[in-house]
């Protein structure tokens, strides 16, 4: 299943304008370069949000404070831990991300209509640019070190029962 990134955008300080812009940096374990959520090792790094939620509620893009606008995609029936590669980043969904009182700033009763409709958060996995056009797509898991499968536990041979 493959979507489609259709609008980026940042504030650069807490309760600051949101602005589009055609591409962001994530980077890695940090955040969007640039914007106020950007903090290392937070599992809300970035907002990522469905752009037909906001169709059906006929509100703008950055209206419901969405750093990604995603279509095509069905971000919220993906389970945390999900991986999605978006242009050059890997970003890892960490969280549903809770309606706040700030939506109510934008409509009255929107906190309500976006209950479980809020987008998802997540932290960067790998960093890259990210650009308005860029696909969105489950990434490849990340192969383990073969020692992270298997018990390489050494046992001598005191630690084996004989078997009779």
């Amino acid at each position: 299943m493959t979507g489609r990134v259709v609008a980026l955008h940042m504030a650069a300080k807490h309760k600051g304008e949101m602005s589009a812009l055609p591409e962001v940096r994530a980077i890695e374990d940090h955040g969007l370069e640039g914007d106020r959520y950007a903090k290392p090792r937070s599992r809300r790094q970035v907002l990522l949000f469905e752009a037909e939620v906001l169709r059906d509620l006929d509100l703008p893009p950055g209206s419901a404070r969405e750093n990604i606008l995603i279509e095509g995609f069905p971000l919220m029936g993906c389970p945390v831990g999900t991986r999605l590669r978006l242009g050059e980043a890997v970003l890892e969904l960490t969280e549903e991300c809770e309606p706040c009182r700030r939506l109510e700033e934008v409509r009255p009763g929107l906190r309500e209509l976006l209950d479980g409709r809020r987008g998802m958060l997540a932290r960067v996995f790998h960093g890259g640019r990210i650009s308005v056009g860029d696909s969105v797509v489950v990434a490849d898991p990340v192969p383990l070190p073969i020692e992270d499968h298997l018990d390489l536990h050494t046992f001598s041979p005191r630690e084996i029962p004989s078997v009779v």
